[in-house]
């Protein structure tokens, strides 16, 4: 998944290394691991290990080897909420409105603060009723109205206006039961980020705290263009996916250019990958892949890239002459930030920094990079939706268990399922706002892909392009029906039949463009099947 989208971001591109998929089934935790260990370099408090089963008559094909990774005694549980999470990047955040927002199952309104000029993330819930404040309004004054009865609160969350109470009566607006919790925010790398905790002791968590950096994000000299989409399958399921690139050409296949095999042993060329993780820990882990580095920072970034961060280029062999030289000159990180919703829902942030081919993003508009990347994110989407619920059946913490795992090409995914059953015991802490065993139900195809509430209505280049080319779709319809009208005045006068037949032509010409352009805007910006037989 990490490359697909990335190809989309830049089409000639050929970073991909991989693999043909592995089989799923049920294996047996007693059988021996073999000491093929893919963790290089000192030595950590984990190994990760991946069997080898040596032929198809050593070892029966209902009980076969398990990957498996040891852990030393001890460890350290993740708090999810001591932790900054990103919310939306602020080029699709419209500043003349509210925007209602979930994030650990937590609602959250964003609004933009013309008084104190910053965006600010608040409770989504006005105290009086209960009201969505996301679907109020930011009055004359700068400040947020709830529309139900037209409650005001400024950038603090202190109420400033009850309107339904009595001008020479009590200060009712001035109670604590008044006040909308508000959570610390920041904007970092062009993207909001909120602390999930209201407490006003984490008022100033900035400062002894800070968001994930990530360096090539604020290199001037990297093109940065970032899209999101809410996606219909849980955190995990989507944090594992974009970590493995064996399934590339597979799942998205048809949609990308990746490098051939020498030897294909199948029309996709599927092939092994070297993937080796050097540390794990309750913030992540990082590895090394044929193409580059890869980072996983707890728990939202997963972070590929043609250069280690620079915290970890000690870990590494320092590369040769000649590849510092092509790195110097071509550089590219694909950045994937991955937002928990609630049970069954996340959110992804992706953006693809590069220092070459800079001048396209300048020439061609976010949304046509979209068409591409959302057809990658729809691929696969049924197989990771349905996935989800097969996990959730057989229990979370066994999915090592269920998931027969031979081969390194699965390493980072292994080490995430690891990374999140020891340090978060297979689950997001909702606390207690949901049941994580249950999901929502699965809804009809043409809803389960739908782009336009998923994407189109959160991103501004696309939802600009949509109603810019609907606009357009109408005049060509308008345009058709007016020449038809010109050819009837036409018969009336003394015309020439060359005159006619261009009006004519002119006008089929014009429908036929309307019902081309009607299906680009439904498949493009609503609906679009993928159906992996026919491909």
């Amino acid at each position: 998944m990490e490359a697909a989208l990335a190809a989309c971001a830049l089409p000639s591109l050929r970073i991909l290394k991989t693999k043909p998929r592995f089989r799923c089934s049920f294996s047996n935790p007693r059988l021996p691991i073999s000491p093929n260990s893919l963790i290089i370099g000192k030595p950590s408090r984990f190994t990760t290990a991946v069997s080898s089963p040596t032929s198809s008559a050593a070892i029966p094909t209902d009980s076969p080897p398990e990957s498996e990774t040891r852990f030393e005694s001890g460890s350290d549980k993740f708090d999810w909420y001591a932790n900054w999470y990103p919310v939306m990047p602020i080029c699709d955040l419209d500043k003349k409105v509210p925007h209602g927002k979930k994030v650990m199952g937590i609602d959250l309104v964003v609004w933009w603060d013309r008084n104190d000029k910053q965006w600010k993330v608040m409770d989504d819930t006005c105290p009086h009723r209960l009201a969505p404040l996301s679907d109020g309004r930011i009055d004359q004054w700068g400040r947020l109205q709830c529309v139900y009865h037209g409650w005001c609160f400024n950038g603090s969350g202190d109420c400033k206006l009850i309107p339904q109470a009595p001008p020479d009566g009590p200060p009712v607006h001035t109670f604590k039961q008044a006040c909308v919790a508000v959570y610390p925010s920041t904007v970092q790398h062009e993207i909001i980020w909120f602390w999930p905790n209201s407490d006003p002791k984490y008022k100033n968590i900035i400062e002894t705290n800070k968001p994930p950096y990530i360096p090539e994000l604020e290199d001037p000299s990297f093109t940065k263009l970032m899209g999101n989409r809410d996606i219909p399958y849980g955190y995990d399921v989507l944090v594992e996916n974009l970590m493995d690139p064996a399934h590339v050409p597979y799942a998205h296949y048809g949609l990308m250019r990746i490098p051939k095999p020498k030897e294909k042993i199948d029309r996709e060329g599927g092939k092994p990958l070297e993937i080796n993780v050097k540390k794990l820990d309750s913030k992540g882990f990082f590895s090394k892949q044929e193409w580059g580095y890869s980072n996983f920072i707890a728990p939202c970034v997963y972070r590929s890239s043609t250069d280690p961060l620079p915290e970890q280029e000690h870990e590494y062999p320092a590369p040769a002459a000649s590849d510092k030289a092509a790195l110097s000159k071509r550089r590219l990180s694909l950045i994937f930030i991955c937002i928990p919703v609630s049970p069954g829902r996340s959110r992804l942030i992706w953006t693809f920094p590069r220092n070459f081919g800079v001048f396209i993003d300048k020439i061609v508009p976010r949304w046509v990079f979209h068409i591409g990347q959302n057809t990658i994110l729809d691929s696969d989407l049924h197989l990771l939706h349905v996935e989800e619920r097969k996990i959730l059946e057989r229990g979370p913490k066994n999915w090592q268990k269920a998931c027969f795992i031979p081969t390194k090409s699965d390493a980072n995914v292994v080490t995430f399922r690891r990374w999140f059953n020891k340090y978060s015991e297979a689950q997001v802490d909702w606390r207690g706002k949901f049941d994580p065993s249950l999901l929502p139900p699965t809804p009809p195809r043409e809803q389960l892909f739908d782009r336009y509430w998923s994407h189109v209505e959160n991103c501004s280049s696309c939802k600009k392009a949509h109603k810019y080319l609907n606009a357009l779709e109408v005049i060509l319809q308008i345009a058709s029906v007016a020449m038809i009208g010109v050819m009837a005045v036409m018969k009336q006068a003394t015309t020439s039949n060359v005159a006619r037949i261009a009006v004519l032509v002119a006008a089929v010409l014009s429908f036929a463009a309307s019902k081309w352009l009607s299906h680009f805007i439904y498949k493009t910006f609503h609906y679009h099947d993928y159906n992996h037989a026919l491909v």
